[in-house]
Protein backbone atom coordinates (compact mmCIF):
# COMPACT_ATOMS: atom_id res chain seq x y z
CA UNK A 1 0.00 0.00 0.00
CA UNK A 2 1.36 3.41 -0.97
CA UNK A 3 0.97 6.63 1.00
CA UNK A 4 -0.10 9.10 -1.67
CA UNK A 5 1.64 12.17 -0.24
CA UNK A 6 4.97 10.33 0.09
CA UNK A 7 4.62 8.87 -3.40
CA UNK A 8 3.95 12.35 -4.79
CA UNK A 9 7.17 13.74 -3.30
CA UNK A 10 9.18 10.93 -4.90
CA UNK A 11 7.37 11.36 -8.21
CA UNK A 12 8.22 15.06 -8.07
CA UNK A 13 11.92 14.32 -7.61
CA UNK A 14 11.90 11.84 -10.48
CA UNK A 15 10.15 14.44 -12.64
CA UNK A 16 12.87 17.02 -11.99
CA UNK A 17 15.60 14.43 -12.55
CA UNK A 18 14.19 13.89 -16.04
CA UNK A 19 13.35 17.53 -16.79
CA UNK A 20 16.50 19.14 -15.34
CA UNK A 21 15.07 22.63 -15.40
CA UNK A 22 12.54 24.62 -13.32
CA UNK A 23 8.80 24.12 -13.67
CA UNK A 24 5.88 26.37 -12.78
CA UNK A 25 2.95 25.22 -10.67
CA UNK A 26 0.81 24.96 -13.80
CA UNK A 27 3.44 22.85 -15.58
CA UNK A 28 3.81 20.56 -12.58
CA UNK A 29 0.07 20.11 -12.28
CA UNK A 30 -0.32 19.36 -16.00
CA UNK A 31 2.73 17.11 -16.35
CA UNK A 32 2.07 15.07 -13.21
CA UNK A 33 -1.72 15.03 -13.53
CA UNK A 34 -2.25 16.49 -10.07
CA UNK A 35 -5.09 18.86 -9.07
CA UNK A 36 -3.93 22.48 -8.91
CA UNK A 37 -4.79 22.75 -5.21
CA UNK A 38 -2.80 19.63 -4.28
CA UNK A 39 0.15 20.82 -6.37
CA UNK A 40 0.05 24.25 -4.69
CA UNK A 41 -0.02 22.71 -1.21
CA UNK A 42 2.82 20.24 -1.84
CA UNK A 43 5.10 22.73 -3.60
CA UNK A 44 4.39 25.34 -0.95
CA UNK A 45 5.31 22.94 1.84
CA UNK A 46 8.56 21.83 0.18
CA UNK A 47 9.53 25.43 -0.58
CA UNK A 48 8.84 26.45 3.01
CA UNK A 49 11.05 23.60 4.25
CA UNK A 50 13.86 24.70 1.93
CA UNK A 51 13.69 21.80 -0.52
CA UNK A 52 12.44 23.84 -3.49
CA UNK A 53 13.38 27.35 -4.61
CA UNK A 54 12.82 29.73 -7.51
CA UNK A 55 16.08 30.26 -9.42
CA UNK A 56 14.49 33.19 -11.25
CA UNK A 57 11.51 35.32 -10.27
CA UNK A 58 8.31 33.68 -11.52
CA UNK A 59 10.47 31.25 -13.52
CA UNK A 60 9.27 28.14 -11.73
CA UNK A 61 10.49 25.92 -8.92
CA UNK A 62 13.50 23.63 -8.78
CA UNK A 63 14.95 21.32 -6.09
CA UNK A 64 17.42 23.08 -3.82
CA UNK A 65 20.87 21.72 -2.87
CA UNK A 66 19.36 20.68 0.46
CA UNK A 67 18.32 17.36 -1.11
CA UNK A 68 21.94 16.63 -1.98
CA UNK A 69 23.27 17.56 1.45
CA UNK A 70 20.68 15.35 3.14
CA UNK A 71 21.37 12.44 0.80
CA UNK A 72 25.11 12.76 1.34
CA UNK A 73 24.68 12.77 5.12
CA UNK A 74 22.59 9.61 4.95
CA UNK A 75 24.97 7.88 2.54
CA UNK A 76 28.08 8.74 4.55
CA UNK A 77 26.63 7.05 7.64
CA UNK A 78 26.79 3.62 6.00
CA UNK A 79 28.79 3.82 2.76
CA UNK A 80 29.89 0.97 0.57
CA UNK A 81 33.67 0.59 0.73
CA UNK A 82 35.60 1.76 -2.30
CA UNK A 83 36.61 -1.84 -2.93
CA UNK A 84 32.95 -2.78 -3.49
CA UNK A 85 32.56 -0.08 -6.14
CA UNK A 86 35.76 -1.23 -7.85
CA UNK A 87 34.54 -4.83 -7.71
CA UNK A 88 31.31 -3.95 -9.49
CA UNK A 89 33.20 -1.89 -12.06
CA UNK A 90 35.65 -4.67 -12.86
CA UNK A 91 33.01 -7.39 -13.02
CA UNK A 92 30.86 -5.23 -15.30
CA UNK A 93 33.82 -4.62 -17.59
CA UNK A 94 34.86 -8.29 -17.69
CA UNK A 95 31.37 -9.66 -18.32
CA UNK A 96 30.04 -6.82 -20.44
CA UNK A 97 26.74 -7.09 -18.55
CA UNK A 98 24.81 -5.00 -16.04
CA UNK A 99 26.32 -5.55 -12.59
CA UNK A 100 24.89 -4.45 -9.24
CA UNK A 101 24.94 -4.79 -5.47
CA UNK A 102 21.62 -5.75 -3.90
CA UNK A 103 20.41 -5.15 -0.36
CA UNK A 104 17.39 -6.52 1.51
CA UNK A 105 14.23 -4.40 1.52
CA UNK A 106 11.54 -6.45 3.25
CA UNK A 107 10.17 -8.98 0.76
CA UNK A 108 12.23 -7.34 -1.97
CA UNK A 109 15.84 -6.73 -2.74
CA UNK A 110 16.94 -3.30 -3.92
CA UNK A 111 19.97 -2.34 -5.96
CA UNK A 112 22.09 0.14 -4.03
CA UNK A 113 24.86 0.38 -6.61
CA UNK A 114 24.76 -0.53 -10.29
CA UNK A 115 26.64 -0.20 -13.55
CA UNK A 116 24.57 -0.79 -16.67
CA UNK A 117 25.92 -2.67 -19.64
CA UNK A 118 26.71 -0.55 -22.67
CA UNK A 119 25.27 -3.18 -25.03
CA UNK A 120 22.21 -2.04 -27.05
CA UNK A 121 20.21 -4.98 -25.64
CA UNK A 122 20.81 -5.13 -21.91
CA UNK A 123 19.24 -5.33 -18.47
CA UNK A 124 17.98 -1.86 -17.63
CA UNK A 125 18.36 -1.67 -13.88
CA UNK A 126 19.62 1.26 -11.84
CA UNK A 127 20.02 2.27 -8.21
CA UNK A 128 16.68 1.78 -6.48
CA UNK A 129 15.65 -1.09 -8.80
CA UNK A 130 13.59 -3.59 -6.78
CA UNK A 131 13.14 -7.33 -7.28
CA UNK A 132 11.20 -9.99 -5.36
CA UNK A 133 13.62 -11.45 -2.84
CA UNK A 134 12.53 -15.04 -3.54
CA UNK A 135 12.23 -14.81 -7.33
CA UNK A 136 15.61 -13.36 -8.25
CA UNK A 137 19.20 -14.50 -7.97
CA UNK A 138 19.99 -11.17 -6.30
CA UNK A 139 17.43 -11.84 -3.59
CA UNK A 140 18.18 -15.52 -3.07
CA UNK A 141 21.86 -14.72 -2.57
CA UNK A 142 20.65 -12.56 0.33
CA UNK A 143 18.14 -15.11 1.65
CA UNK A 144 20.96 -17.66 1.80
CA UNK A 145 22.62 -15.48 4.44
CA UNK A 146 19.53 -15.54 6.66
CA UNK A 147 18.92 -18.10 9.35
CA UNK A 148 16.10 -20.56 8.68
CA UNK A 149 13.89 -18.70 11.18
CA UNK A 150 14.60 -15.36 9.47
CA UNK A 151 13.69 -16.82 6.08
CA UNK A 152 10.45 -18.21 7.49
CA UNK A 153 9.52 -14.73 8.70
CA UNK A 154 10.03 -13.41 5.15
CA UNK A 155 8.10 -16.29 3.57
CA UNK A 156 5.07 -15.55 5.73
CA UNK A 157 4.79 -12.14 4.06
CA UNK A 158 5.08 -13.39 0.48
CA UNK A 159 2.13 -13.82 -1.86
CA UNK A 160 4.11 -16.08 -4.25
CA UNK A 161 2.89 -14.33 -7.37
CA UNK A 162 3.73 -16.13 -10.60
CA UNK A 163 5.91 -13.91 -12.77
CA UNK A 164 6.92 -16.64 -15.20
CA UNK A 165 6.95 -20.41 -15.67
CA UNK A 166 10.14 -20.67 -13.58
CA UNK A 167 9.05 -18.52 -10.62
CA UNK A 168 9.27 -20.51 -7.35
CA UNK A 169 5.71 -20.69 -6.07
CA UNK A 170 6.13 -22.09 -2.55
CA UNK A 171 8.42 -22.07 0.45
CA UNK A 172 9.60 -25.57 -0.43
CA UNK A 173 10.46 -24.45 -3.95
CA UNK A 174 12.54 -21.51 -2.69
CA UNK A 175 14.32 -23.67 -0.13
CA UNK A 176 15.07 -26.29 -2.79
CA UNK A 177 16.57 -23.62 -5.01
CA UNK A 178 18.72 -22.37 -2.14
CA UNK A 179 20.05 -25.92 -1.66
CA UNK A 180 20.82 -26.23 -5.38
CA UNK A 181 22.60 -22.89 -5.29
CA UNK A 182 24.71 -23.96 -2.33
CA UNK A 183 25.72 -27.12 -4.20
CA UNK A 184 26.64 -25.30 -7.44
CA UNK A 185 28.33 -22.40 -5.65
CA UNK A 186 26.26 -19.51 -7.00
CA UNK A 187 22.67 -18.31 -7.31
CA UNK A 188 20.98 -18.38 -10.69
CA UNK A 189 17.71 -17.19 -12.19
CA UNK A 190 16.51 -17.85 -15.71
CA UNK A 191 13.55 -15.58 -16.34
CA UNK A 192 12.21 -16.22 -12.82
CA UNK A 193 11.02 -12.63 -12.52
CA UNK A 194 12.00 -10.77 -15.69
CA UNK A 195 11.25 -12.60 -18.92
CA UNK A 196 14.23 -13.50 -21.12
CA UNK A 197 16.74 -12.34 -18.50
CA UNK A 198 19.43 -14.31 -16.68
CA UNK A 199 20.87 -13.41 -13.28
CA UNK A 200 23.96 -14.81 -11.57
CA UNK A 201 24.64 -13.74 -8.00
CA UNK A 202 26.85 -14.42 -4.99
CA UNK A 203 26.52 -13.28 -1.38
CA UNK A 204 28.51 -10.18 -0.45
CA UNK A 205 28.42 -9.83 3.37
CA UNK A 206 30.20 -6.48 3.73
CA UNK A 207 30.62 -5.17 7.29
CA UNK A 208 27.93 -7.52 8.60
CA UNK A 209 25.49 -6.26 5.96
CA UNK A 210 23.78 -9.03 4.03
CA UNK A 211 24.30 -7.88 0.47
CA UNK A 212 24.74 -9.65 -2.86
CA UNK A 213 26.48 -8.94 -6.15
CA UNK A 214 24.69 -9.86 -9.36
CA UNK A 215 25.39 -9.90 -13.07
CA UNK A 216 22.25 -9.75 -15.21
CA UNK A 217 21.70 -9.85 -18.93
CA UNK A 218 19.64 -11.28 -21.80
CA UNK A 219 19.31 -15.04 -22.09
CA UNK A 220 20.65 -15.20 -25.63
CA UNK A 221 23.95 -13.71 -24.49
CA UNK A 222 24.29 -15.02 -20.93
CA UNK A 223 22.68 -18.44 -20.60
CA UNK A 224 25.65 -20.36 -22.01
CA UNK A 225 28.08 -18.25 -19.96
CA UNK A 226 26.52 -18.71 -16.52
CA UNK A 227 29.37 -20.76 -14.94
CA UNK A 228 31.97 -18.39 -16.43
CA UNK A 229 30.10 -15.34 -15.13
CA UNK A 230 29.88 -16.91 -11.67
CA UNK A 231 33.64 -17.54 -11.74
CA UNK A 232 34.28 -13.93 -12.76
CA UNK A 233 32.26 -12.73 -9.78
CA UNK A 234 33.95 -15.20 -7.42
CA UNK A 235 37.43 -14.23 -8.62
CA UNK A 236 36.59 -10.56 -8.24
CA UNK A 237 35.43 -11.02 -4.67
CA UNK A 238 38.64 -12.93 -3.91
CA UNK A 239 40.77 -10.11 -5.39
CA UNK A 240 39.16 -7.49 -3.19
CA UNK A 241 38.48 -9.67 -0.14
CA UNK A 242 41.06 -7.95 2.06
CA UNK A 243 39.45 -4.53 1.51
CA UNK A 244 35.79 -5.57 1.46
CA UNK A 245 35.60 -6.30 5.21
CA UNK A 246 33.57 -9.44 4.56
CA UNK A 247 31.81 -11.09 7.46
CA UNK A 248 32.99 -14.71 7.81
CA UNK A 249 30.33 -17.35 7.15
CA UNK A 250 29.10 -19.16 10.23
Amino acid sequence: MQVKQAANVLELLEFFARRQRPATLAELSDELGWPRSSTFNLIGTLAEKGYLYEPRARGGYYPSPRWLSMAQAVSEAEPLPEAALLLVSEVAEETGETTAIGAPAGIHTMWIHAIESTAPIRYFGRIGHRLPIHASSTGRAILAQYSFAERQAVYRKLSFERYSATTPMSIDAVEAELRRSAARGYHFSNGDFSKDLVGVALPLPIRQRRLSIVVAGPQFRCLDRVPAIAETIRSGIARFAADLELTPSE
